[in-house]
């Protein structure tokens, strides 16, 4: 395995300062070690992988060093758009190191949503012209590696990429954490809330840790998952997925569980949905100020008010919880709202170290689930009390 520090340094000796990208599990010691050795101003755990490359090129453009943007290869998708529209040798020519966590790698057990980037995690940069290397774990080779690689960005003045696959890194634990400031972790805020919906609510969550929860807390209950989209991919796009549903069924609850990351990757899914006027979408952000999945990396969630936003957006009912008390007030009155209606539940980060994964294959979910819409109607099962 390679020293974060080794490459952290190699990186140095090659005029590597910036950093910029959205935290992911494969490289969580090294981005770790990056936020606890890199200047504030020399590292942005930025909103998507998009927004990351495109501050590594002002970064570039203002100093004329080449940056550092890393992601996890479901994050290509995010970040094709300025890679071939800003930085592409055929438009501006913006040199750019790409470091990807190979999820899904061909051969190696992953989650079923990783399977289909691993496979084309590769031929997807061949796609883009993008030059890259798979990272050695043995520190000889990956320095010599990392020689040829920065030859290559210099040579064609364009990015070029370095793949990682699982446990490339040596463990390396994150000292710049934040102390625990609230009253409650998500999965006690999450029982709450779960504990108050009606059997004929539709719920939408998130990808990471809020979706695992959710599962093993209908199986405590010994309550059925039919109701429940898991999204286990496409961070940052469930409170469109529920829109989408509730606009579809507005005789139906639809709550969406999302998380502060993966709000603040499509802020602008806010705007869409405030605008909406769909008086049956509810969303609740669970906000741990981290990408808690990844590592406990920061996110921006408690330096903006994510509740003031949706105000902004035309939200209708807009609500802030911390304790209990507040979140079962919170969700009383946002269940008896007219939406969009939102209720921020400010949390502190960390799950159970012994938190499982859902048992079914997410396509055996999505049937379960379009049937309970289906059949399902509102009057069919009496509300609970809540």
């Amino acid at each position: 395995m390679l020293r974060c520090d080794f490459f952290y340094d190699k990186l140095a000796e090659m005029g590597v300062g910036f950093f910029a990208g959205v935290p992911d599990s494969l490289l969580e010691n090294f981005c770790a070690y990056i936020t606890d050795h890199a200047v504030p101003e020399c590292h942005v755990i930025a909103a998507n992988e998009g927004n990351a490359v495109a501050l590594a090129c002002g970064h570039y453009l203002a100093t004329g060093n080449t940056p550092l943007v890393y992601m996890q290869n479901s994050g290509q998708g995010n970040a094709v758009n300025p890679l071939v529209s800003l930085a592409d040798p055929d438009v501006y020519g913006i040199p750019v190191l790409l470091l990807i966590g190979w999820r899904g790698q061909p051969g190696v057990k992953d989650e079923p949503q990783h399977a289909k980037q691993g496979r084309i995690t590769e031929s997807l940069l061949e796609t883009l012209g993008i030059p890259y290397e798979i990272v050695p774990e043995e520190e000889g080779e990956a320095a010599t590696c990392l020689g040829w690689i920065f030859e290559t960005i210099r040579s064609r003045n364009a990015p070029a990429a370095l793949i990682v696959r699982k446990g490339t890194f040596s463990p390396y634990k994150l000292r710049s954490t934040a102390a625990d400031r609230y009253k409650l972790k998500r999965e006690d805020a999450l029982k709450v809330i779960t504990a108050r919906l009606s059997p004929t609510d539709i719920v939408v969550s998130t990808t990471g840790k809020i979706s695992r929860e959710l599962y093993e807390y209908r199986d405590e209950r010994s309550e059925d998952h039919a109701g429940d989209f898991l999204t286990v991919g496409s961070m940052g796009h469930a409170s469109q997925i529920a829109l989408g549903i509730a606009l579809a069924r507005p005789d139906r609850q639809v709550i969406c569980f999302d998380g502060d990351g993966a709000a603040i990757m499509h802020m602008g899914a806010l705007a869409v949905a405030g605008s909406s006027k769909a008086g049956n979408f509810k969303h609740v952000i669970f906000n741990n100020g981290a990408h808690d999945s990844v590592g406990g990396q920061p996110t921006v969630g408690f330096s903006v008010s994510l509740s003031e936003i949706a105000v902004a957006c035309g939200y209708r009912t807009v609500l802030k919880a911390q304790s209990k008390a507040e979140i079962v007030s919170g969700m009383r009155e946002m269940l008896a709202a007219t939406g969009p209606a939102l209720l921020e539940i400010r949390i502190n980060k960390g799950a159970r170290s012994d938190l499982g994964r859902p048992k079914s294959a997410p396509k055996e979910n999505k049937t379960k689930f379009m049937e309970f819409i289906r059949q399902c109607s509102s009057k069919s099962i009496p509300a609970k009390v809540r």
